[in-house]
């Protein structure tokens, strides 16, 4: 209330921004962003939820929430920013350091295309949901 008195001092009501509403996401959007970032190695809970267009501390609860629930103990997804690590040149002494190399990118793609398929999917489902709702 005293917040909002200083403000009213301060900036007139019309200048003043709407309070930000909270929105409703549905189980399976709550369900496919917790896969989504369980799932992928590497991720972080603010790029995952950027990509998805939400807010990482919501996203973070999701998961706490499910992993609770599944009885799972909490292995930490990364809070910094992962950047992808280039392919470092094998040696030429060892050439099977090489093939684990190859063989370790190979399966860091395989990720990345699994993480955005799904992206993909949850973005189909969110148009396909907002067109409903403009339509209906």
């Amino acid at each position: 209330m005293v917040d909002t008195l200083i403000l009213d001092l301060l900036v007139p009501e019309k200048a003043r921004p709407p309070p930000m509403a909270m929105k409703d996401y549905s189980d399976e959007f709550k369900a496919d962003a917790v896969a989504l970032c369980e799932g992928t190695p590497g991720a972080t809970y603010n790029i995952t939820a950027a990509d998805l267009g939400i807010n990482g501390a919501t996203l973070r609860e999701w998961v706490l929430r499910d992993r609770e629930r599944r009885g799972v103990t909490a292995t930490p997804t990364t809070a910094g920013d992962t950047p992808a690590r280039p392919l470092a040149a094998a040696s030429s002494a060892d050439p099977d350091e090489g093939i684990r190399q190859f063989g370790a990118r190979g399966a860091e793609l395989e990720a990345s295309e699994r993480k955005l398929a799904t992206e993909r999917d949850i973005l189909r489902k969110v148009a396909k949901h907002s067109a409903g709702e403009m339509n209906g």
